[in-house]
């Protein structure tokens, strides 16, 4: 399992930081897709907010390092799930040609997630105490 671990914590931290610095360096050629229809509009509206895409880019950039570095990863792979979750859903339901993406970044996400669940116990605490 601590194999398992090692690669999913490598490849999702190295899927985040590239795309995460792509956003703002450009380095990758390529045009990006105009989606149709729902995917569209839903696209649309995230960068018509200003703020969603930078904010988002920085998270990838900030969780990529923590998960490349092994500081902090429980709690990045944490981080770093729903936008995991929100690509494979994107990429799945409004535009299904997308599906592998979504899948490379869910099943590391969901790998580490169950590797680390020791990490996580304390947070499913039903009444916990005040400190």
């Amino acid at each position: 399992m601590k194999t398992t671990i090692l690669i999913s914590r490598i490849l999702l931290g190295f899927l985040y930081l590239t795309f995460g610095l792509d956003y703002f360096l450009h380095f990758i050629p390529y045009q990006p897709p105009l989606h149709p229809g729902a995917a569209g509009l839903f696209k649309a509206g995230l960068m018509a907010s200003g703020y969603f895409y930078p904010m988002q880019k920085t998270i990838q950039i900030l969780g990529g390092i923590s998960l490349l570095i092994n500081r902090y990863p429980a709690f990045s792979a944490v981080v770093l799930f729903p936008i995991s979750l929100n690509v494979f859903l994107f990429h799945t339901l409004l535009v299904p040609s997308g599906w592998l993406m979504g899948v490379l970044l869910l099943v590391p996400n969901l790998l580490l997630g169950y590797g680390y669940q020791k990490y996580y116990a304390p947070i499913f605490t039903a009444k916990p105490d005040a400190a």
